[in-house]
């Protein structure tokens, strides 16, 4: 089982890769987001960034660095196919997942106010923030000395293969296509 995680800034394409991933190579995708939106759900709170990063923060404080990708690593464990772990937030998660088998982080980048105009194309709940509180999102997340707290920095750091996705879906599909020859998905 290859288990490939994505880690990137806001909007920077994390979801296209996932997309191209499971649709061209037929990898399961298992997103960070979507567990701690049912988390939220749970405890009735806003759908929105602010509450993902409170239940991620708190979550990995209670139970380790690594908890939610360890999480959703037994859950593609236990269907023992090619996954995808989207949205790799922590160093922990990167160490943990590296020490469970054939583990590659794909980073992903791009202007930021490329990025920007791409959330407020996708439009999620989530998305609807002024450029200011995108900016400032992304400053929070960025880095951390709590080993439970969002580091993108050192996470875009550590990957194996780095993404520019300034340019259009061909160009990020030929550097996703670049990566595939390397690691040797068939």
């Amino acid at each position: 089982m290859i288990v490939i995680g994505i880690t990137g800034t806001l909007g920077a394409g994390k979801g296209t890769i996932v997309d191209y991933l499971t649709e061209k190579m037929g990898f399961h995708h298992y997103s960070v987001r979507d567990y701690l939106i049912r988390e939220i759900e749970g405890l009735n709170m806003p759908n929105n960034r602010d509450s993902m990063t409170q239940i991620a923060n708190q979550l990995r404080a209670e139970n380790s660095p690594s908890f939610i990708t360890d999480e959703l690593f037994k859950e593609a464990l236990a269907k023992g196919e090619n996954a995808i772990i989207e949205s790799i937030r922590t160093p922990g998660e990167i160490v943990s997942l590296r020490n469970k088998g054939r583990f590659y982080l794909l980073a992903v980048d791009a202007d930021p106010n490329v990025r920007y105009h791409r959330i407020i194309q996708r439009a999620s709940e989530t998305d609807h923030i002024s450029y200011a509180v995108f900016l400032a999102n992304e400053e929070r997340e960025m880095n951390s000395e709590d080993p439970n707290n969002q580091n993108l920095k050192k996470c875009i750091a550590l990957a194996d293969f780095k993404f520019d996705n300034n340019g259009d879906l061909i160009d990020l599909h030929q550097q996703i296509e670049q990566v595939i020859s390397k690691i040797g998905i068939e």
